[in-house]
């Protein structure tokens, strides 16, 4: 197998008494979705907070593409082209899909006005947004400038994703993006996850929808008392398997109990 695009090994954070994560490893490989599960207060939002730079670990080391990293906030993460989509949305709802799309990352108009004025070259940004959306199918999206508030949920959902494909070079980090939604609506956001895969970037998928985990995730990494217990194939296990695995109902091959 190929190196992993990012990795972690004995990332340890304590939160006073508390163990957070306990000497965890963590491996992404490139082009794949990595779904990660556990109960909760199992440590997994600790753990990808850690990679994604909200949280700095106590110890251990996290290397992306090779290369060792430690971020100290999110804005250095999305420097190295680590992407985050929170189950939140992370959208101001008054403002539009354009500004929200390059909310802090805004393009100034190019010579005297952007630079001394600090104007905006808001025809710029409207443009590329319109072609993020449309390459990932958004095509109900009619008015680029409409605000986020008055979209449905699976549309906020797109434009959150579609704001991380955009700039997500190298990883996305999906947490619960079909928790709040319908039926329907998350049809939409799974069909938009793969369309995302399938342009080369691996993606890291929280969630504790297990028909969708075993649907999108090519393996599994099943988050127990801060640390990995395993990683499974969704092809080799059930359901039910992953489970008791999560639970501890049930104890992995080749784990001690």
């Amino acid at each position: 197998m190929t190196e992993p695009m990012l990795k972690a090994r004995n990332l340890v954070k304590r939160f006073g008494k508390v163990v957070a994560i306990d000497h965890c490893d963590f491996d992404l490989y490139p082009g794949e979705i990595l779904a990660v599960i556990g109960d909760n207060g199992a440590g997994k939002s600790t753990l990808v907070k850690a990679v994604s730079g909200a949280v700095v670990p106590d110890s251990g080391e996290i290397w992306l593409d090779g290369k060792k990293v430690l971020f100290h906030s999110p804005i250095e993460a999305r420097a190295h082209g680590i992407e985050t989509v929170y189950q939140t949305l992370a959208m101001s709802p008054a403002l539009s899909i354009a500004d929200n799309m390059f909310m802090g990352r805004e393009i100034r108009r190019p010579g005297f006005r952007g630079k001394w004025l600090r104007q905006l070259d808001k025809p710029k940004m409207e443009q590329i947004a319109r072609e993020k959306l449309n390459d990932l199918g958004l095509m109900t999206i009619q008015n680029i400038n409409q605000a986020v508030e008055t979209l449905s949920g699976g549309q906020r959902q797109g434009v959150a994703v579609a704001r991380a494909a955009a700039f997500g070079s190298k990883v996305i980090i999906l947490d619960e993006p079909t928790a709040a939604l319908g039926v329907k609506e998350s049809r939409k956001v799974l069909e938009l996850i793969l369309d995302v895969r399938s342009r080369g970037i691996p993606i890291i998928l929280i969630s504790h929808n297990m028909p969708h985990v075993f649907e999108l995730a090519d393996r599994i990494h099943v988050h127990r008392l801060g640390k990995r217990l395993c990683v499974i194939d969704p092809k080799e296990h059930s359901m039910s398997d992953a489970v008791a695995y999560m639970t501890g109902a049930k104890v992995p091959e080749g784990v001690a109990a």
